[in-house]
């Protein structure tokens, strides 16, 4: 089923977020009576030098909303063609699972402050209930050939392939996704000193090869992981340094660049990241709050 199908036959329930800032909206309905999300986010502008060159901008309208002096602003209906200047990205997950929905709905932060104990305790085994079918969509992309016509590149250490986030062209808002071959490393918790050189060269590889695909230089790449991330199997975010629309999943508290990970395991020793007490934010949305580190605040 294509999703023009599937997206017909939304039936919409609740409004799980509205971003005015990062130009987005998150609807919750069901497809067939199971859940699913549907979000979209506003493209960029996608104006060619041609037609700026030849005075044809591509407005439909205009609504003049006020002017002062030399200032003037309005609202406007542009022209759009959904090959070359679509309005908007569309995603849809689907069935959706209740951590889906939890991840999406509009987000109530706090600062958590996770002992190694607490990891032990609480974190690690939601971890493990976290594997299986869950990251089924993982597997299939590293072992069956899924999304194989999106690959970017793979070798024996990871697969790259463009995140569901980019529309695969527009260089200013890059975002790329490194997934791993390894199994045996779900998070940053599972770190050490052994880790080092296979971080560093995929750290190496990743600033080789997507300049090589794409006319970006490797210090315009900020490459990171997130704690906590949104499942896991170990994977890197990749994204233009100078894209900003990426919310709070670029700010501290959230993403940990690659290389500090790495420089950090130089000090950290046999036992890594397991014995290192982590600051972070979390969503109230989020599992991990209501099974105890709502009391780790």
């Amino acid at each position: 089923m294509t999703l023009s199908d599937l997206v017909a036959r939304f039936q919409y329930q609740e409004t799980l977020d509205s971003n005015s800032q990062l130009k987005t909206l998150v609807l919750l309905g069901t497809i067939d009576s199971e859940p699913a999300i549907l979000s979209f986010e506003k493209t960029h502008f996608n104006i060619s030098l041609d037609e700026l060159e030849s005075n044809k901008l591509p407005i439909i309208s205009i609504k003049e909303i006020e002017s002062n002096d030399v200032y003037h602003w309005g609202m406007n209906l542009l022209e759009s063609n959904i090959n070359t200047t679509p309005s908007s990205k569309i995603n849809l997950i689907y069935p959706a699972t209740e951590t889906h929905i939890r991840k999406f709905n509009k987000p109530k932060f706090h600062v958590i402050v996770e002992t190694p104990e607490l990891y032990q305790s609480i974190v690690k085994p939601y971890i493990e209930s976290m594997k299986g079918d869950r990251i089924k969509w993982v597997k299939n992309i590293l072992y069956e050939g899924a999304e194989a016509d999106k690959v970017i590149y793979k070798n024996d250490k990871f697969i790259l392939i463009p995140d569901m986030k980019w529309d695969g062209v527009t260089l200013d808002n890059l975002y790329c996704c490194c997934i791993v071959y390894r199994d045996d490393i779900s998070s940053i918790r599972d770190l050490n000193i052994n880790h080092l050189q296979y971080l560093q060269d995929i750290s190496n590889d990743l600033k080789k090869i997507i300049p090589e695909k794409y006319p970006i230089k490797a210090n315009d790449l900020r490459i990171f992981v997130h704690y906590q991330p949104s499942y896991y199997h170990f994977h890197i975010h990749i994204v233009n340094v100078n894209y900003s629309g990426l919310g709070e999943s670029i700010l501290a508290g959230k993403a940990i660049l690659l290389q500090e990970v790495i420089d950090n395991l130089r000090f950290l020793g046999e036992k890594g990241y397991s014995q290192k007490t982590m600051t972070y934010v979390m969503n109230e949305n989020h599992k991990l709050w209501e099974l105890g580190m709502n009391k780790c605040v």
